[in-house]
């Protein structure tokens, strides 16, 4: 079998760089008629307004947050590890009882 080397070379770029593609545009999503109406269900807007409920609470409580800090770094924080356990194991007998519908 013989090669043939006869093509040219495209371009001066090496192999290893990258070419610049031009950006192709997107099409434009087309436009909703002039007539065209949405309504959302009761629910939906229920859940709208529990998410704008939601958006106020705080998810840590940061002066809680803050006098533990203040505890442990005082030395005042005890650890009930009995408790910790207990709470542990109650927390694993409740997932094993929702995956297998026992308790």
């Amino acid at each position: 079998m013989k090669i043939d080397n006869s093509l040219k070379s495209v371009g001066s770029a090496s192999a290893g760089e990258a070419r610049a593609q031009p950006a192709k545009s997107q099409p434009a999503a087309p436009a909703a008629p002039a007539g065209a109406k949405v309504e959302l269900s009761s629910l939906a807007s229920r859940m709208s307004e529990i998410e704008a409920a939601m958006a106020n609470v705080a998810v840590v409580d940061v002066e809680r947050v803050s006098e533990i800090k203040q505890a442990i770094s005082e030395g005042r924080f005890k650890v009930d590890a009995g408790k910790v356990a207990d709470s542990l194991i109650q927390s694993v007998r409740q997932m094993l009882a929702s995956q297998t519908g026992r308790a």
